[in-house]
């Protein structure tokens, strides 16, 4: 056995054993101080990533709902344009046949006037032509006394012409 106690390695062995116990109390303090607070510092930041995270989590939620609800709405008012457009091209159709029917109204009364015009003075025509007729052909053909039985009988007569004429 006394070999063992002449060997280097043993001596370092024991050395080493003798150090830890002696200056390792000391030593052993700090080094666990250290790490306590160095893991009471990642479990701090840990925990202030993981709150971070359920934040941003949250905040990825709302934006979506928000953008969900934008889009609901970019969607209801682009509906809602699409029917006033569509309201307001038919109010325009509608607005378009009843100027187009006034104005075919309009036509067909100017040609009714300027037809009415037209046969008023072709009567008028006719009446000139008859009464020049008549005035030259009633004196070659009629008597005086012939003459004041006509203009007898149609003073007869007029009471009853003028009645048809009021009807």
């Amino acid at each position: 056995m006394s070999g063992i106690f002449h060997e280097a390695g043993f001596w370092v062995a024991v050395s080493f054993v003798l150090f830890f116990v002696l200056v390792g109390k000391k030593i052993w303090l700090p080094i666990t101080t250290v790490l306590d607070s160095r893991a009471n510092r990642i479990r701090e930041e840990l925990d202030e990533a993981a709150r971070l995270r359920r934040e941003a989590e949250q905040m990825l939620e709302d934006a979506t709902r928000d953008r969900e609800q934008a889009l609901a709405e970019a969607k209801s008012y682009v509906e809602q344009a699409h029917q006033q457009a569509a309201e307001m091209a038919h109010k325009a159709r509608a607005e378009a046949e009843a100027a187009v029917q006034r104005h075919e109204q309009m036509a067909r009364d100017r040609i009714a006037a300027v037809e009415r015009a037209a046969v008023k003075e072709v009567r008028q025509l006719a009446i000139d032509v008859a009464v020049q007729a008549a005035n030259g052909v009633i004196p070659q053909t009629l008597d005086e006394q012939k003459a004041a039985g006509l203009v007898d009988q149609a003073l007869a007569g007029l009471p009853a012409a003028l009645a048809r004429k009021a009807a």
